[in-house]
This record gives structure tokens, sequence and C-alpha cells, in this order.
């Protein structure tokens, strides 16, 4: 009797490691296959250029980055309003900067009569949209064995942790400025010096922000930063592999882990600006951007201080904004997105 349980038993637990392995690799399987273009022929005719192909290439150190890595079920390209009011605050205000939208899952335009967004984006001539091939991006860099091996697929938060890669990865080909998806930009970015982020805390250097020159010390940071990114990566926490890298990478060179200490004189000529510059309205408080009650504080707050707004869309990316209102993410957008915001319909 003993026996049989025993053979039960061991049968249950090789059955339970066995469905363990295969959801596992089912997971895989279908995350990498987010970023692997189907095989219809027809699609070629459709999809944007891929960067790696096309003959326009980033200006070096003037170029400006978002990137779009969620999972695309039918390779259409898409945008929401707020997405793309970040695009267009950025050409807006830089008219002399590239700015560059990669979309990580192979995308193209399939119907051109239901994109007023993009029609709106694409009345600027600096915007370019492109498809980024991974592995191909990732040719020739210190961090091409390590995407190839695959293990950024396994992880729980793999839309965001391809982001992080990729921040890292076109700072480090180009130079230039990252951005977050879920900003506006409020200057031209020629008034910045170059290599910068922002404190997001006391304690930490936020990851939605980065500028760095393509060569000299900002090449060395970004070297580094991917180093960091491979050493540490965590595809089980969803900001070590973003904010984590920063942080690290800049407690290091600058011998403090104190972000508001972190000058260019102590940081060999990078600097973490203090968190009113980007991050004004923190990430505890994002209802005030919704709310008319706290119009009036909150532009007082980012018109005196912040070079560019975060808007911190993974709490308030289900907060509606009516088209017109008096809230402070309104105003904002009406100034610095207005063809977007006019084109976005009865809700922003």
């Amino acid at each position: 009797m003993a026996k049989k349980s025993s053979l039960i038993l061991a049968v249950i637990a090789f059955i339970l490691t066995l469905s363990a392995i295969l959801t596992l690799k089912n997971a895989f399987r279908s995350g990498k296959e987010c970023y692997i273009l189907p095989d219809i022929a027809f699609q070629e005719n459709f999809l944007l250029p891929d960067i790696m192909g096309d003959n326009k290439t980033p200006s070096l150190s003037r170029s400006i980055f978002f990137h779009e890595t969620s999972c695309s079920n039918d390779q259409t390209i898409k945008l929401n309003s707020r997405q793309a009011c970040a695009i267009e605050s950025a050409a807006k205000m830089n008219p002399n900067w590239d700015v560059f939208v990669l979309f990580a899952s192979p995308v193209g335009f399939y119907n051109k009569t239901s994109l007023p967004l993009i029609d709106a984006l694409a009345s600027y001539e600096n915007i370019y949209f492109r498809n980024v091939n991974l592995w191909n991006y990732a040719t020739g860099t210190p961090i091409h064995e390590w995407i190839m091996d695959g293990r950024i697929f396994y992880s729980t938060y793999m839309n965001s942790h391809v982001s992080d890669f990729l921040r890292y990865l076109s700072l480090y080909k180009w130079g230039g400025t990252y951005l977050d998806l879920d900003v506006i930009v409020k200057v031209n970015l020629n008034t910045v010096p170059s290599n910068y982020a922002g404190a997001e805390s006391e304690n930490f250097v936020a990851a939605g922000i980065i500028n760095l020159d393509h060569d000299g010390f900002g090449h060395e940071i970004a070297e580094m930063c991917l180093s960091d990114f491979q050493l540490n990566f965590n595809g089980d926490d969803w900001g070590n592999n973003g904010p984590g890298v920063i942080t690290r990478v800049l407690n290091h060179v600058c011998q403090t882990n104190r972000p508001l200490f972190m000058t260019r004189k102590r940081c060999r000529g990078f600097k973490v600006f203090p968190i009113s510059a980007f991050y004004a309205v923190g990430w505890k408080d994002w209802r005030h951007f919704f709310s008319e009650s706290k119009t009036k504080e909150v532009l007082e707050m980012v018109n005196n201080q912040s070079i560019i707004v975060h808007f911190w869309n993974k709490h308030s990316s289900k907060e509606r904004v009516r088209v017109g209102d008096n809230s402070a993410y309104g105003q904002l957008a009406e100034e610095y997105c207005p063809k977007v915001y006019k084109a976005s319909g009865e809700f922003f």
C-alpha cells in the first residue's frame, strides 16, 4: 500500500512538474512571438520600415525616442490620445530634433481611414514611425548575446521590461533623449545641457526621461546601463530593470545613493534634476492632473518648475479627460499637443 501511494505521489509530482515546464515554454513562445512578424505574404507591403533597414537613421545625440512595446494582435499601428500627445509635444517643441516612435511588435497602416491621431502626428516632418526588430537592433552591441538567450521573454512584466531594454539600447546606439509615452514636453531640449535624468524621490532616479550623449561620458553611462541591465535583470520585479538600472549606475558613478546630491560636479558631467523638473506631481497625487479643483495648483507647480511633465500612466490610464474641460492635463494638452487634442474626439 505504501509503495502504491509513493508511486501515485511520484506520478502526480511528475505531471505537475511537466505542466509547469510546458506552461513556462508556452508563455515564452507567446511572449517572444509578440515581437516576430507572422508569416503572412502580404504583410510587408503595409508594414512600417524597420529602423535598421531604412535610409533615415536617427541623428546622433539629437533624436528623441519613444518605444511602444505592447503586443499587437493584428499588426495595425495603434496609439491612444495621450501617447500621441507625448509624441506631438516632443516634435512641436523640438523642431530641429528627430522624433522616432519605435514599435517592437511589427505594425503597419492597414486602415488609413480611421487614424485621426496618426494623421495629426504625420503633419510634423520630424516624426518617424519605425518598427524595430529586437535581435537585429542589438547586433554589434554588448547586449546582443543576452537578448539572443531569450531570458527577457519569461518576464512577468515582459512589455515593460522590453521597454527598459530598448531605452538603454537606443541611447547606447544613437545617444539623445528617451521619453516615456505618458509625458508632455514643455521646452526645447537644446536649452538643457546633455547627460541628465530626473529624481523621482529622495532614493530613486527615474528612468522615464533620460538624455545621454552619443560619445564621451554619456556613451560610457549607456554602456554601464546595458551591463547592469544584464547582470541584475529580474523578470519578477517591475522596476528593477528600468529605474533600478539608472539608479544603481549613478550610485556608483556619483559615489552617493542620494539622487538630490547627484550634481554635474560630483557625477563627471551627468546631472540628476530635482523632482520638480520632471515629476513635480508625484505618483501618489496623480489624480490632481484630472481634478479641476487642483488645476491652478498643478499648473503653477509645473509652469514654474517643470521641463517635462510626467503623468503616471501606470496609475492614471483609466481616468478619462473630457476634451474642453478645465483639468490640468486637458489644459497642458491643449497648449502642447493641440493637433492631437483636437483629433481626440470627446475624450482625451
